[in-house]
């Protein structure tokens, strides 16, 4: 038996535990293999910041079911309020019978996005599915039918959505043809300049190339939307310059476009504020939310300036279980969490600790080529050396590994795969954070010696 100094992490078997290795045989008869697994345990219950297996091991969950999870797992009011909802009805869908929750959460959304203006919320499945709407509406509203999206960016994994989607593999191999009219620019990546350039002196250079793409690749009075996220999530955790959105914007409302920003992993408290445009004082015409909006039930918002919202007619937009009275029920319980416990300072405290090990760690350990991050989205890029840059994505893997071993569940991101972010859950102890980073501390210096042993 191990166990860490803290309480947090407790690990009674080998990982995975017997239990666990029983269902992972019955899963692989009965699942397809396409369905990955980064962390092979079955789970049997959660709270806060910690998941339990079926054998009786703890961990410290730094993934967050991918960022689902800020105001925590199985928060009491928000069990409270499904348990509830529950019991009164589970669907009507809304085009049918429409209900409070579904009311109530749009008026939540539309006052707690950016933006002075006029808003109204559409609610749907999930975050791609939020996209896709998004992507609708902007196209009902101008008219228009192309969309500019960025290199390194994840928007889902449908046929729009991963068209959107720069990534080849896993998400796009092997599954066109893709959705037309998708057009695509660099991103913001200082670390990896696609002009070889250098922030600031650059004067951000790789907004203004927004310009060029209507010269070369599709005309201005062509393009519905550009959509960003304001963070690259799987992308790398990758955060522009504030410029950089400043020099977007101005662009688009030059030409008449609908500007989409994609917060479904950035949002609900996770860049310490309570939605990542508001650190660069950006106010998107368009905004989709999904992931920690409703603490771990399925459900996607795309709320914007209501004029937009309000370009296709009536029946264009909805689904048969988009925005479910039991999601509903599960977002407006978990706002209150989020209010309570001051999500949006919680995160930026993490951040804070986060760095301060970081900063060691890049002195420490060569591999680690950035450090990167807002608030509670943080993350570390490792490369076979500094001055090429070189994307180490084995030794990311071997971090991932040594982290599991010792009980932290967190993953990797990028399109290298050479990324470690950090997702967990906002509501983390003090004492739980400190000990994530001293297990994170120990893979990275057991990767480090290893490296070290074979030159």
């Amino acid at each position: 038996m191990t166990t860490t100094k803290a309480s947090s992490v407790e690990l009674k078997t080998s990982i995975p535990g017997p239990k666990s290795r029983e269902w992972l045989n019955r899963r692989s008869v009965s699942v397809p293999r396409s369905l990955g697994a980064v962390f092979p345990v079955f789970i049997k219950s959660a709270e806060g910041a910690i998941l339990e297996d079926i054998d009786g091991n703890r961990f410290l969950d730094f993934a967050a079911g991918i960022g689902c999870v800020n105001t925590g797992h199985a928060a009491p009011e928000v069990v409270k309020a499904i348990q509830e909802q529950a019991a009164l009805f589970i669907h009507t869908c809304f085009m049918v019978n429409p209900y409070e929750g579904y009311v109530l959460l749009a008026e939540e959304l539309n006052r707690r996005t950016p933006g002075t203006f006029a808003k109204k919320t559409a609610l749907f499945n999930s975050g791609a599915e939020a996209v896709e709407n998004a992507i609708k509406v902007a196209r009902a509203y101008t008219g228009r039918p192309a969309v500019i999206a960025f290199e390194d960016s994840f928007h889902g994994r449908t046929l729009l959505t991963m068209s959107l989607t720069s990534k080849v593999a896993p998400y796009k191999a092997g599954f066109g043809p893709f959705a037309p009219e998708i057009y695509r620019m660099p991103y913001a990546y200082c670390y990896r300049c696609a002009y070889n350039l250098t922030y600031p002196e650059c004067n951000v250079h790789c907004a203004a190339k927004l310009e060029d793409m209507f010269l070369r690749h599709v005309a201005a009075d062509s393009v519905a939307a550009v959509i960003f996220e304001p963070i690259l999530g799987e992308g790398g955790f990758v955060a522009p310059p504030p410029e950089w959105f400043a020099k977007i914007s101005e662009i688009c409302r030059k030409h008449g476009i609908v500007i989409i920003a994609d917060e479904v992993q950035t949002g609900i408290g996770r860049t310490g504020t309570t939605f990542a445009c508001e650190r660069v004082g950006l106010e998107p015409d368009v905004i989709c939310t999904a992931k920690s909006l409703s603490a771990g039930m399925p459900l996607g918002a795309v709320t914007g300036r209501a004029e937009i919202m309000d370009a296709p007619g009536p029946g264009q937009l909805g689904g048969t279980f988009g925005g479910n009275p039991l999601s509903c029920a599960a977002a407006l319980a978990s706002w209150e969490v989020f209010d309570r416990e001051n999500i949006n300072e919680r995160a930026n405290a993490f951040g804070r600790t986060f760095r301060r090990y970081a900063e060691d760690w890049q002195r420490r350990f060569n591999f680690i080529g950035d450090v990167r991050g807002v608030g509670a989205m943080q993350a570390l890029e490792l490369v076979t050396d500094r001055d090429s840059r070189t994307p180490a994505k084995e030794e990311a893997q071997k971090v991932l590994a040594a982290c599991h071993r010792r009980g932290l569940i967190i993953l990797s991101a990028g399109v290298y795969g050479n990324v470690i972010r950090l997702l967990a859950p906002l509501v983390a102890t003090e004492d739980q954070v400190e000990e994530g980073m001293m297990i994170l501390e120990a893979a990275l210096d057991e990767v480090s010696r290893e490296i070290s042993a074979t030159k």
